[in-house]
């Protein structure tokens, strides 16, 4: 598959997760999200879920072009949480992902060392735990033409099998498509040159 317009991410939450050391337990979950608004609602689910806890550290990426991401070590020791945590991210070549792992003191403290391990193999087992899928990054266009013109679209369409999305079919005519980057130059051309049919690009 052609990496320049593709990306790994996860389509549904990990199943927990647990990694143990001197009696500290961390719990480990994974999370597909777009959104901030998502990050922050399953945070707080998993603060309810988990309310005796000690520490609720995470580390999540979005986007797949112009990328965002954040650690918080939650009151731990600077960087030997939230940072360990973003790394599987990164090892994993994961995005649109949230990694929390909640810890539990077990009244021995691990050190520094020992914090960067446990934190690392919870958000290592999470995603190993987790079904990591391939998606393609996608261009949506919006195909405008008069009806009398939906042969010469809809040959186009079927020819190279392009994915409609919505379609308004009156006397004037909306096609919306949905095509993968690295052709996607190639679909605006075919289109732009037929007589009577606009093609634009939507925003993403």
């Amino acid at each position: 598959m052609n990496t320049e317009d593709s990306y790994k991410t996860i389509e549904t939450p990990s199943e927990e997760v647990l990694f143990k050391d001197k009696n500290s337990k961390f719990f480990g979950y994974s999370f597909p999200v777009t959104t901030e608004e998502d990050i922050k609602q399953r945070i707080e689910s998993l603060k309810k879920q988990h309310h005796s806890a000690r520490h609720w550290c995470y580390a999540w990426q979005l986007g797949v072009e112009n990328i965002k991401y954040r650690s918080n070590d939650d009151g731990e020791p600077s960087n030997s949480a939230g940072q360990p945590i973003y790394g599987q991210i990164q090892s994993f070549e994961v995005t649109n992902i949230l990694i929390v792992v909640v810890r539990y003191f077990g009244g021995v403290k691990l050190g520094v060392g020992g914090l960067i391990n446990a934190y690392r193999t919870a958000a290592k087992l999470s995603l190993e735990s987790s079904h990591i899928v391939q998606k393609t990054i996608n261009i949506k266009f919006c195909i405008t033409f008069e009806y009398q013109n939906m042969n010469k679209v809809m040959r186009i369409i079927k020819e190279k099998q392009i994915t409609i999305i919505d379609q308004k079919l009156e006397l004037n005519c909306s096609i919306f498509i949905s095509v993968r980057k690295t052709k996607a130059n190639e679909i605006k051309d075919l289109f732009s040159t037929l007589y009577q049919i606009e093609i634009e690009q939507l925003p993403s």
